[in-house]
């Protein structure tokens, strides 16, 4: 948008398959700088179906990547190196405080770390965290980009972020506020002390905070979106705040449109993904930033020290706490998990009636997610085999990944409750119940041979 192009090529460490180790993949985002819609994905595959020859150029010399500037070649072509962190940081001085964040940061009370699992967010770290908000260089940890990600996996969960996980359950209890990003930086984590917020639980509460804590949002809301198996903790802030709410399925891009038409300020996703509008993709540093502008401003002229866990319960006091917890099972075989999802589909959903039993709960209603898009009427089918029952609470099956190095079967549950003595209790405690029903259900054990999942959010 900045530079008025059409659309920008991606070379990111993503997680769907491509490269030798599975570790690279290629993305192409519009001209707002959105993932590109379908209707461009579409027209991007019509013109693969006739490319008869690739050409190259062999004789181009490498352009230093290192070096800022723009290099000619010939008199048609040229290749400028710029500042991503320079453009970026302007952009975020344009929607928080750093005043008020430096002041915060300052604090002898106050101690963060920032684990950049040795991905691309490492670039960004220091000079934002460090030289313009004055963290200590301390405070960096795996701010290093590798390849190989120092062989490790950079995913920004309690599972493979599990350095920063035991850093911040640490009886010693050394740091406020802890907080990740993936392998491409569009992902996060947060952490409190000995607290971690699910991201559906940070959504919503980014969203329930901004226009007091983060001056872009001075104005109020335009709307909010979440991903369908994100849990349904947003749509009660939307319905206190009185902003439209949009359920989409899952894909940065339907947000993309949204934000394009003003319907949209703040959204999320269940798989670490939070957003504003001030971009069009999800953005890691972008929530690490939220996350501690709330605690600035709720830190304003407190008597005691106010946490990551004082906000969530407070939060949780005022609109209930949506337990949820999301199972994956990775590299399955997609026959196999194929064969469940139509399980699924053709049994499950005709059988379950309104008002019929699956274990104790009573079913409201069974699909298989459809979405409209309410910008430009594209339709999105078979987004997800979902489950929801009288009390709010929802089981929900989608399948991520089908190429022949397996699938990955991913398990939502989510169940609301609203007394307040009932809200600290552990979530999987809580959700034991309605897990049980779900696998009971689905016969994912007998589909796959598994017995317990990869990963447990």
């Amino acid at each position: 948008r900045k530079r008025g192009l059409y659309g920008g090529l991606i070379m990111s460490a993503s997680h769907n398959p491509g490269g030798p180790e599975e570790d690279w993949g290629i993305k192409f985002n519009y001209n707002s700088g959105e993932p590109a819609p379908e209707k461009i994905t579409n027209q991007i595959y019509e013109e693969t179906k006739t490319i008869d020859k690739i050409l190259t150029c062999p004789d181009m010399p490498d352009v230093d990547l290192s070096t800022l500037g723009e290099v000619q070649f010939g008199e048609g072509f040229s290749v400028e190196v710029i500042s991503a962190v320079g453009d970026y940081l302007e952009l975020l001085e344009e929607v928080f405080d750093f005043e008020l964040l430096k002041s915060f940061l300052s604090r002898p009370d106050f101690s963060l770390v920032f684990d950049a699992l040795h991905a691309v967010t490492g670039a960004y770290a220091e000079p934002i965290l460090v030289d313009a908000l004055g963290a200590k260089k301390e405070s960096l940890k795996n701010c290093v980009p590798m390849e190989d990600f120092g062989g490790g996996h950079p995913d920004p969960n309690l599972t493979y972020a599990k350095d920063l996980v035991a850093m911040m359950f640490d009886k010693e209890g050394k740091y406020e506020f802890g907080a990740a990003s993936d392998g491409d930086g569009d992902r996060n984590m947060i952490l409190g002390k000995n607290f971690f917020i699910t991201p559906s639980d940070s959504v919503a509460m980014i969203a329930a905070n901004a226009q007091e804590c983060i001056p872009y949002f001075k104005g109020g809301l335009k709307g909010v979106a979440r991903s369908m198996p994100t849990s349904g903790a947003l749509d009660r802030v939307a319905a206190k705040l009185g902003v439209p709410f949009f359920e989409t399925p899952t894909g940065w891009k339907y947000f993309g449109n949204l934000m394009d038409a003003e319907k949209c300020s703040v959204c999320g996703e269940e798989s670490f993904g939070t957003g504003g509008d001030h971009v069009r993709e999800k953005d890691g540093m972008w929530a690490v930033l939220a996350w501690l502008s709330i605690l600035a401003k709720k830190n304003e002229g407190a008597s005691e020290f106010v946490s990551v866990e004082d906000i969530a319960v407070a939060h949780w006091k005022e609109y209930g706490r949506n337990f949820f917890s999301r199972y994956d099972y990775e590299g399955c075989d997609s026959e196999s998990a194929n064969k469940m999802m139509d399980y699924l589909r053709n049994e499950v959903i005709p059988a379950a009636a309104n008002g019929s039993k699956m274990g104790d709960f009573v079913v409201d209603k069974a699909d298989d997610f459809e979405y409209t898009d309410p910008i430009d009427g594209s339709v999105a089918s078979k987004q997800g085999v979902r489950i929801v029952f009288s009390d709010g609470s929802r089981i929900i099956f989608r399948l991520s990944g089908t190429g022949s190095s397996g699938a990955t079967i991913r398990l939502y549950i989510e169940q609301y409750e609203n007394d307040a003595s009932k809200m600290l209790v552990d979530a999987q405690e809580a959700l034991k119940p309605i897990i049980e029903t779900a696998l009971e259900v689905s016969k994912l054990q007998e589909f796959t041979g598994r017995d317990k999942p990869t990963v447990i959010t």
